[in-house]
């Protein structure tokens, strides 16, 4: 039987069904993703957890053509290229992989976030990370 895990459980609220969570400034509503403790925007606010959309637009993205530095994990067999990019939620822009064939991706894209196979660790567990795929049910 095989397990599998995420990368790391303080990037999700959930993972059956998948949500991110990010934070929310009390004060002035800046969102953040991943959480961080204190507000980018402003002094006076607290942060606190906030569950992000699962739906979004693909508003920039490239091509992940080498390995990126450490702590990536290149999977079993080498890195293969990837498609990386900025998910506009709404509130804020979040990066992550694109799960999206080439002959399909375009900014504006509409995109629903996921999971993707990361890498194995040494024990056998798949190690998942969240990604973003194409969103069948965009504008019905």
């Amino acid at each position: 039987m095989s397990t599998t895990r995420v990368i790391d459980e303080k990037l999700f609220d959930s993972v059956e069904p998948v949500r991110l969570v990010g934070a929310r400034c009390t004060h002035c509503g800046t969102v953040v993703f991943p959480r961080q403790v204190s507000c980018p925007r402003c002094p006076a606010g607290i942060m606190s957890a906030h569950v992000l959309p699962v739906r979004g637009r693909i508003w920039s993205w490239t091509l992940q053509a080498f390995a990126p530095k450490p702590p990536y994990r290149p999977p079993a067999g080498g890195h293969r290229p990837y498609h990386v990019g900025y998910v506009d939620l709404g509130e804020v822009l979040v990066e992550a992989r694109l799960a999206v064939p080439r002959e399909e991706i375009r900014i504006g894209l509409p995109v629903r976030l996921t999971t993707v196979p990361a890498y194995r660790d040494e024990d056998g567990t798949e190690v998942l990370t969240f990604a973003f795929r194409p969103d069948g049910r965009a504008g019905r």
